[in-house]
């Protein structure tokens, strides 16, 4: 299993995470985005977008991260990280979304901005923040986990950007119940960071 990534993204890190929980051995493929190697022909035939992770599992390659974990959790988990029942495989399913789309628009980006200098829509971006942060933090207030009773891919989708948080200049403090669940992530065995991810004090 190959696993084509670079160590500063966070959709990458889901996926190293995940492998690592899951003790699945894989080869990390190191791509020389600086020079486009992700634009290559050789890459475009594996994802035509172009964008990482991307990840190869004998004759099988699978593009976009939350696409990668729903196929890691089918083929290498236990049905508890990816529930086959409809109403479990929805709960998931509205996260993996969440993450695709108000965490990319919020916490990523200002991440993207104040680590990368890249310009951004800083209004949506600021907005989809201070909407996401809260509604995760009411969430957890009544449970630990978002999508089940147990851990999901739905955690492992969403916790990187939360993280990573600080590099976008959003302060944590406000949101306690977000920290625990944080913490309970970086409390499992065979759990891997990166470098400022936000970490318990306690």
């Amino acid at each position: 299993m190959e696993l084509y990534e670079i160590p500063p993204s966070g959709n990458c890190h889901k996926i190293r995470l995940l492998l690592s929980l899951l003790q699945i051995p894989y080869t990390s493929v190191q791509v020389d985005v600086a020079n486009q190697q992700q634009k290559s022909a050789s890459f475009l035939k594996m994802n035509p977008f172009g964008q990482l992770p991307v990840l190869k599992d004998g004759d099988t390659v699978v593009w976009d991260s939350q696409a990668i974990l729903v196929y890691l959790a089918r083929q290498y988990a236990t049905p508890s990280w990816f529930p086959q029942d409809a109403v479990g495989m929805s709960r998931v399913m509205e996260w993996l979304s969440t993450a695709a789309n108000e965490v990319a628009r919020g916490p990523s980006s200002l991440r993207v901005l104040h680590k990368f200098g890249r310009p951004i829509a800083m209004e949506d971006a600021q907005q989809a923040t201070a909407s996401v942060m809260q509604v995760l933090e009411t969430h957890f207030k009544a449970t630990d986990w978002l999508a089940a009773e147990n851990i999901t891919i739905a955690d492992i989708a969403v916790y990187p950007y939360i993280a990573l948080a600080p590099e976008g200049k959003i302060d944590l403090t406000p949101y306690p119940a977000v920290c625990r669940w944080l913490s309970r992530i970086q409390a499992l065995p065979n759990y891997v960071g990166m470098p400022q991810m936000w970490e318990s004090k306690a």
